[in-house]
């Protein structure tokens, strides 16, 4: 895996992290939105993954990354492998944090309803979510980061923006862990296609070797 500090649209991402052990870069991008014919950027995205990741990734061994760019079900194994994950989210362009949190819970909603896991205690987690990001300002340079133990079906978030004291948040509801996982690496209906397809061509690369 790389060994280079990667820059996405003048924001460096460091090709290692260390949580509880080193996850590699493995996949990068930005979301946006176009208006108008102009290209408004908002935020740049790093995945990080165990190495190992590419143990439980045999079975596409061979693909190409266009190939693998298409493929629900490679983003499905890669969502379900039981191995470390890291997102880093930096913002490029500053929102409020409730426009981001309406963001993430219609995300997540809307896939747990079309998997009829949508209950009480789903809601309950969504709404807490929303609440943590309504208070914030996303400046630019703020970063998100989403960390997903590789063991238990938790998520902790944490918020950091110059100045400020990191705030942070631990989901424990397995069901709304999982479409955010989904909502950012879940193939063609990932929020961001650049990343979907760094990540393919990066796996492609891996499995091959």
């Amino acid at each position: 895996m790389g060994t280079e500090i990667v820059m996405v649209d003048e924001i460096a991402f460091p090709p290692q992290i260390t949580t509880t052990k080193p996850l590699s870069l493995v996949g990068h991008g930005i979301t946006d939105i176009e208006i108008h014919f102009l290209q408004i950027k908002f935020t740049a995205i790093g995945v990080y993954l165990e190495p190992e990741i590419v143990n439980h990734l045999q079975k596409w061994n061979g693909k190409s990354g266009n190939e693998l760019q298409e493929d629900d079900d490679f983003f499905a194994a890669l969502i379900d492998a039981p191995v470390e994950k890291f997102l880093r989210v930096v913002v490029i362009k500053e929102i409020k944090g409730s426009q981001y949190g309406v963001q993430l819970e219609s995300a997540v909603r809307d896939r747990l309803a079309e998997d009829d896991k949508y209950e009480e205690e789903e809601e309950a987690a969504l709404e807490k979510l929303v609440e943590f990001f309504q208070s914030k300002y996303f400046k630019k340079d703020s970063i998100i980061t989403f960390h997903f133990p590789g063991t238990s079906p938790s998520a902790e978030i944490v918020f950091s923006t110059e100045g400020k004291e990191d705030s942070k948040i631990t989901v424990e509801n397995a069901n709304v862990v999982e479409m955010i996982k989904k909502w950012y690496l879940g193939g063609t209906r990932g929020l961001s296609a650049t990343t979907i397809s760094s990540l393919a061509n990066n796996l492609s690369a891996h499995l091959s070797k």
